[in-house]
């Protein structure tokens, strides 16, 4: 048996918060587990027009995906604005102005903006750079939304092989870490999709090195010039590590039960009642400091179904003197 009383509105608060779980996974077979699902696939510029099932090159440890396709959708998807300038083409957007009255519509003005959505994780100024050249080649790693929840946490991001490290920067950037080198972009990640693209850049597409902040032609300086074979090596190593941690929304409701002064001040456990035959409790509840002892909060809906129970930590006796409220708080 219980004692009701409804909860207002006011008594009611839902507060969204941000909870992140940090996940490390070695070796490709822990990787592309069942329990863990994270695919890799090479991307290829094929620019025959002829498509054949049987002989076009594949790609993919889980699913199986043709090479052609995904170098074309990551080109869709991900740098349609980026193919002749690393920041972004700007094209004439004019605004449509809806007619009133007797006026027709107009277009007016020449607004320059991106032709399309290509998923920016930053308002900065964004780079990104993807090679259009015949037979070019893309690396992609894909990560399961039933592991990253909402996002990848930025900054959190790291895939290892023999030929180096990929890490991202926090702003949607992949950087490529060897030896002693600080890193240089090589791609993108977009933290809401779970998706990491290797594109390589100018760089190493023209067979130059880097040196500290400079370029020197075709000479390598711990850097190695053919990127190809390390992106490559970042797809099918045995020996990969990847780490990153999800972000995902949850919901807490906090319920405010406030018990009055004069409100609960008797109790229901049926202990009290002494074993004579007409319910007789026993002396002590009946006296004026008798004070009820609170141990279970339920919360019922409408129909008065028990929909959770809240226990205390401890027995709390009700006052008699001043209000008394218990917070309860659901995590979903």
């Amino acid at each position: 048996m219980g004692a009701y009383k409804q909860l207002l509105a006011s008594d009611i608060v839902v507060t969204p918060f941000e909870v992140n779980k940090g996940f490390t996974f070695k070796g490709a077979p822990a990787i592309t587990g069942s329990n863990v699902g994270i695919d890799r696939f090479l991307g290829q510029n094929i620019t025959s027009y002829i498509f054949n099932p049987n002989s076009d090159p594949t790609t993919g440890e889980i699913s199986t995906q043709y090479q052609r396709l995904v170098y074309n959708s990551v080109k869709e998807l991900y740098y349609s604005n980026y193919l002749s300038s690393s920041y972004g083409d700007l094209v004439s957007q004019p605004i449509l102005i809806p007619g009133r009255d007797t006026e027709g519509d107009r277009l007016v003005g020449a607004v320059n903006t991106p032709a399309y959505d290509n998923y920016l994780q930053t308002t900065l100024t964004y780079s990104k750079f993807f090679p259009t050249s015949s037979n070019s080649v893309i690396g992609i790693i894909s990560i399961p939304v039933r592991m990253f929840g909402d996002y990848i946490k930025p900054n959190s991001f790291i895939f290892s092989a023999e030929s180096g490290s990929l890490i991202d920067d926090g702003e949607g950037n992949i950087l490529y870490i060897t030896g002693s080198s600080t890193g240089t972009i090589v791609g993108n990640i977009f933290y809401g999709h779970g998706l990491i693209t290797i594109t390589g850049n100018e760089v190493y597409l023209t067979g130059a090195a880097i040196y500290g902040s400079a370029v020197y032609g075709g000479t390598t300086y711990g850097l190695t010039s053919n990127f190809d074979d390390d992106l490559i090596n970042f797809i099918a190593s045995p020996n990969a590590t990847c780490s990153f941690s999800s972000s995902y929304k949850i919901y807490e409701t906090q319920y405010k039960c406030t018990i009055r002064e004069n409100e609960y001040n008797f109790t229901l456990n049926p202990s009290v009642i002494s074993g004579s035959t007409d319910g007789t409790p026993y002396g002590f509840v009946t006296a004026s400091y008798f004070s009820p002892y609170i141990t279970t909060i339920g919360l019922y809906d409408e129909q008065q179904n028990l929909l959770a129970v809240g226990k205390l930590a401890q027995p709390l006796p009700s006052s008699p003197t001043t209000d008394t409220t218990i917070l309860i708080n659901i995590d979903r």
